[in-house]
């Protein structure tokens, strides 16, 4: 999310923002469910709820919990919509559970490449030449990838968990540009030894190949399994592998693995090609059969019109609203932040539409993709994963749809509990 309106100076170590400043040192508070950020220090006290559930205060001695589970149930008794959480590592989706996801609405992999062991390895694999180099990072990246999953699903005990294959752009594993022509020009003026500088020329030349000029509608999601399909061959079978690892000891897993950014079918046909062969090859290896899905995110508009096409290939879709009212509305959401409060002041739009979602025009696009995915497939899963899951509005809308689930982030998931509870309190009215 962009933040156009701060004014940093960094050398006088400042910021000024809508006629406030700030000084480096000065307290700032935050509020982070509304996102409100207020100068000095707020009195705040430690959450009961989070130490009942982190188990350092016992919840039969805490008033305010037992309140805030009975209220919990009873909203559970009321509600359709199921409620998941996005979480990407095990400790995450420990937390989700703890106030009640279940399941995982969206596993994001790229952020397990992060990691310090990782990240040199992918980026081995990004400056590869060919296929051949890049399947022996792949092959490194295997086994950690397969451990990841293990632990995510074996967190969630047969609950599913669905799992987006990489998403974002390549050069965003890279070093920036401007970061990488620093260290050139330092390493000469030190008289660094030539081949440490030609090696940091390489890695430039590589940013330099994959920059783009627009990184949201570019080189990401299904077209990198498309012109790299061994990487999509790499995380389904750390999928199926960490699949058939808990079927061996007993857990039942249903991995729900989702190809992002499709917009025409026959790219998701493509991906579940590779997707299905990998998982005959690895349940023949460990001579064990599980059951998992493919389906893909509706994230891309012309997805939604051609939702009846591109159903005949997906067990389910998942909405991603994000990248949906991006495109559908023509804004980035990193930029937006500098115009979309003009925008509310002079009421040319009631609300930020990727806090709460645009029912009239990006809802319509939902609307869409719901009714023609069933058409094809009346069975079809359906589910939306984006900041809106978390949304009370949003949660209403997508009651409204016939929606199957939403997914929050796993702090928000007792407001999405609530509000889905009261969009069908209101239905029942």
């Amino acid at each position: 999310v962009g933040a156009g309106e701060l004014e940093i100076d960094e050398g006088r170590g400042r910021v000024r923002v809508g006629g406030v400043e700030v000084i480096k040192g000065e307290y700032l508070s935050f509020d982070g469910l509304t996102g409100e950020v207020k100068c000095g220090q707020v009195a705040t006290k430690p959450s009961e709820i989070l130490q009942v559930l982190a188990g350092d205060l016992d919840g039969n001695h805490s008033d305010i919990f037992l309140r805030f589970e009975r209220l919990l149930r009873w909203a559970d008794a009321h509600r359709r919509l199921g409620v998941r959480a996005n979480a990407d590592l095990a400790d995450q989706a420990t937390i989700a559970r703890s106030f009640g996801a279940e399941g995982i609405g969206l596993c994001r992999t790229e952020h397990m490449f992060f990691g310090e062991e990782r990240i040199p390895i992918v980026q081995q694999m990004i400056m590869a030449d060919n296929e051949t180099d890049r399947r022996v990072a792949l092959d490194e990246l295997l086994p950690l990838q397969r451990d990841d999953f293990y632990s995510l699903f074996k967190v969630m005990e047969g609950k599913p968990v669905t799992i987006r294959l990489i998403d974002p752009p390549l050069h965003e594993f890279l070093p920036k540009r401007e970061e990488l022509m620093v260290d050139i020009a330092v390493a000469e003026a030190r008289g660094e030894v030539d081949e440490l500088i030609e090696s940091k020329r390489q890695v430039l030349r590589r940013v330099e190949q994959l920059h783009e000029f627009n990184p949201m509608l570019g080189h990401r999601g299904v077209r990198l399994g498309i012109t790299y399909p061994e990487i999509t061959e790499m995380q389904s079978r750390a999928i199926i592998e960490a699949a058939c690892r808990l079927a061996k000891e007993g857990v039942k897993v249903i991995p729900e693995i989702m190809i992002p950014l499709v917009g025409d079918v026959r790219e998701l046909r493509a991906q579940r090609l590779i997707v299905d062969r990998v998982a005959v090859e690895v349940m023949e290896a460990q001579r064990v059969k599980v059951r998992y899905l493919v389906g893909t995110m509706i994230e891309v508009p012309r997805s939604s019109v051609t939702a009846n096409e591109i159903a005949l290939e997906a067990d389910f879709f998942s909405f991603g609203t994000n990248d949906l009212t991006q495109m559908g509305y023509g804004f980035s959401r990193d930029d937006a932040g500098r115009f979309l409060r003009i925008y509310q002041d002079l009421k040319l739009i009631e609300r930020d539409p990727f806090q709460s979602i645009d029912t009239v025009g990006i809802g319509e696009l939902v609307r869409i993709g719901v009714e023609r995915g069933r058409q094809t497939r009346p069975n079809l899963k359906l589910g939306v994963c984006g900041e809106h899951g978390g949304d009370a509005a949003s949660i209403h809308f997508f009651h409204e749809v016939g929606l199957d689930y939403v997914s929050a982030s796993p702090f928000r998931i007792p407001v999405a509990r609530l509000a889905a509870a009261q969009a069908s309190l209101r239905d029942s009215a």
